[in-house]
């Protein structure tokens, strides 16, 4: 019986706080419901898109981000924007001013049918005078073929 002692404690004691614990008069409390998860966060702020060489075709990286820039302008409702075009160092002034505008142009034009008034949207070319990036080199290039929207 001195050998069983304590492997009995070893029950009557857990379930005698089971009981005790059964038997009480206290509610259950729930733990509260977690808050639902926020919605998607629109972007807040302006983006530019890229162009591929010689195009002024939207991509469809460009669309997302003019869809994005849509919404900014649905948001800032007392804002405007300027669309610039912007190409890189390769081709003459003439056609990397005329490049600039037409892919200005084309961001304007899809940002437009998606809803937004054409009076808020401006467009220039700078061409080749205004880079983003100075190197000579294809990922230089790529970063300087851009429309960037500036918000007045």
């Amino acid at each position: 019986m001195k050998t069983m002692r304590p492997f009995l404690r070893s029950l009557f004691i857990p379930g005698f706080l089971f009981i005790g614990a059964c038997c009480g008069e206290k509610a259950v409390v729930e733990a509260p419901k977690p808050p639902p998860p926020p919605p998607p966060a629109v972007s807040s702020s302006l983006g530019d898109i890229f162009f591929d060489f010689d195009k002024s075709e939207l991509r469809a990286d460009a669309r997302d981000q003019l869809l994005t820039n849509y919404h900014w302008l649905e948001e800032n409702q007392s804002r405007k924007v300027t669309i610039e075009g912007h190409c890189d160092e390769r081709g003459t002034n003439e056609y990397n001013m005329a490049l600039g505008e037409r892919r200005a142009t084309s961001a304007k034009d899809y940002i437009v049918n998606l809803g937004a008034a054409p009076g808020r949207i401006n467009t220039v070319s700078y061409g080749e005078e205004r880079p983003f990036a100075t190197g000579h080199d294809e990922e230089s290039w790529a970063q300087n073929r851009r429309d960037h929207f500036v918000a007045q």
